[in-house]
């Protein structure tokens, strides 16, 4: 293919290619974990939320980096609606109730219901603001929340930041191995490990009888993580009091260790 030297747009890794950007001196992040999806609405930014929280609690210093600049739902999670501020050096992240750092279009806008109208490579420069110009501090595992698809800021993301992996979420529709296999093939081309797969509303688990039901259908993760050579399946059911606690800004009060443990002690162990 000839080259445009537009690099914003292209996949590949040439000798054209500048030097990627650099988190600032003041920030120290060891491990970068990118959430992602072909599709979206199957619960990317719950499952970051989630593991940011669960890792929260085992004594890791979490954070996201909220990188759905269109469509941004983390800081409505946390509870967090004040916007973020600078040292006049560097922005400062935003905090939550718990400790975990955020960093969000949300937060950078004076009305968090504001639209953002911008094409591609505006989304990138402000992805690449939020790794360059924000002052992380110490961080031990950081989400990045990526927007559904294989667009400008999932390429952005994918080649600027060292990515320890990507982990993939789905849902139980038949759509599902398409939906793995696309982002599977963006991960090989980017040359990024796939750390495992979460299946959101995966069922849903009566309160009184304890016997779980498929509303979608039982799924073929399974069969799908085992073509593809992945190892850690994490299954998040239905839970109504979830919803509740994420619209009211309360998502640090749910415990998903039980449904999240596979991938959890998987990113642990590493």
């Amino acid at each position: 293919m000839a080259c445009n030297h537009n690099c914003e747009s292209c996949s590949s890794n040439c000798g054209e290619r500048s030097a990627a950007p650099k988190f600032h001196t003041e920030s120290a992040v060891k491990n970068i974990i990118g959430i992602v999806s072909g599709k979206g609405g199957v619960g990317k930014s719950l499952t970051t939320s989630l593991l940011a929280v669960e890792l929260r609690r085992k004594g890791f210093r979490t954070s996201i980096l909220d990188a759905d600049i269109t469509g941004p739902s983390i800081p409505k999670m946390f509870g967090l609606h004040e916007g973020v501020l600078s040292d006049g050096h560097l922005i400062m992240p935003a905090i939550s109730k718990n400790g975990t750092k955020v960093i969000s279009m949300n937060l950078c806008l004076q009305n968090e219901n504001e639209p953002v109208v911008w094409r591609g490579p505006v989304l990138a420069g402000v992805i690449q603001q939020f790794y360059e110009e924000v002052n992380w501090g110490v961080t031990d595992y950081m989400f990045v929340d990526m927007p559904p698809g294989t667009g400008d800021v999932p390429l952005t993301i994918f080649q600027s930041l060292p990515l320890k992996g990507i982990i993939i979420v789905t849902t139980p529709q038949e759509l599902v191995s398409m939906i793995v296999a696309k982002a599977l093939r963006m991960a090989e081309l980017m040359n990024i490990p796939v750390l495992g797969i979460v299946e959101n509303m995966s069922y849903f688990e009566c309160d009184n009888c304890g016997k779980k039901h498929y509303i979608f259908g039982q799924s073929n993760i399974d069969q799908t993580a085992k073509t593809y050579g992945i190892s850690t399946i994490a299954r998040l059911p239905i839970v109504p009091g979830l919803a509740e606690l994420c619209d009211e800004g309360k998502i640090e009060d749910f415990n998903a260790e039980k449904y999240l443990e596979p991938l959890i002690n998987s990113l642990c162990n590493e």
